[in-house]
């Protein structure tokens, strides 16, 4: 069998909080647990949203929170000759078309629905040609019938209709930026990522991803989406919902919470033990199957 290795791959759009600190320490004790390798990519590819020292910042937490990782952090924003490859290379199977339709104008479109992750499904506008006098804003992925279905660890079977679920999306933006989901697919190809532990916010992004390996010919990884940390409005923890950033001088208390929320069942005592048994007491007792298959769940107060 291969080498496990997992990641972690945060944005820097602002301080690591206790929603990134579930997929931080989900992803690392799997990895432990199966005796492979960790990863820590820097998803820096989005400039406008990129926070001042906000990368630095994170290691700097995680080193804080006692985390180990393996090799040197890939940063997303010194691949873009890798990126373009892989946009070549789908050009070269007619999978890509441009694009004029705007924001507004696809929301605004009455051939528009809701696709599983709430997102507006793009309605095809511009398949077959952009209209005369358009100028090309973004370029699209095309979708057939396509139907991904796969077995997430931890929340179960999970099955999406391409088309109909989500549409041809973006894979270069109207910035002239390579998008998310093109750029993780080619990033976890490069790294031999084997397992992919993180939030159930992207687990709807997972099928199109699936969609990208295939046409790139490349492995598609194991899944395993844990519950994302909402806050008492049902929002998912964020800069733009003002989460706390972690505290590192809480840094024992913090990961016995998220021990406890991604059920583990930490002692109660274990939040004021030294950080090194805190570790010692996770890598022990880790099990994936004890994560409650839940899309989300409330944070802890403190949090």
């Amino acid at each position: 069998m291969s080498l496990y290795r997992g990641r972690f791959a945060p944005s820097p759009t602002g301080p690591l909080h206790f929603g990134s600190l579930v997929a931080a320490l989900g992803s690392c004790l799997e990895a432990r647990a199966r005796g492979g390798r960790w990863r820590v990519r820097m998803e820096d590819l989005d400039p406008p949203r990129a926070q001042t020292g906000a990368a630095e910042l994170i290691l700097r937490t995680l080193e804080d929170f006692a985390f180990e990782w393996d090799g040197a952090v890939m940063r997303q924003s010194e691949r873009s000759n890798t990126y373009a490859h892989a946009m070549a290379q789908l050009r070269e199977r007619g999978a890509l078309y441009a694009c004029a339709c705007t924001r507004k104008e696809i929301a605004d479109s009455r051939l528009v629905f809701p696709g599983m992750d709430g997102e507006r499904v793009y309605p095809g506008s511009c398949r077959d040609g952009i209209p005369q006098g358009r100028i090309a804003r973004t370029t699209r992925v095309r979708v057939g019938d396509e139907i991904i279905a796969f077995e997430d660890s931890v929340q179960g079977k999970i099955r999406q209709e391409l088309r109909w679920d989500a549409g041809d999306f973006v894979v270069m933006r109207a910035d002239g930026l390579i998008a998310y989901q093109l750029a993780v697919v080619v990033d976890d190809a490069e790294q031999s990522i084997t397992d992919v532990v993180r939030g159930a916010d992207l687990l709807a992004s997972t099928p199109r991803q699936i969609h990208l390996q295939r046409l790139l010919g490349l492995p598609t990884p194991r899944y395993a989406h844990l519950p994302a940390a909402v806050n008492a409005l049902g929002e998912k923890l964020s800069k733009q919902t003002l989460a706390r950033p972690l505290d590192p001088r809480r840094a024992a208390s913090a990961i016995a919470a998220a021990l406890a929320f991604l059920g583990q069942g930490p002692p109660p005592e274990l939040g004021r033990a030294p950080l090194r048994e805190v570790w010692d007491w996770s890598l022990a007792h880790w099990d994936l199957g004890k994560v409650p298959r839940q899309r989300a769940l409330p944070a802890p107060t403190e949090a």
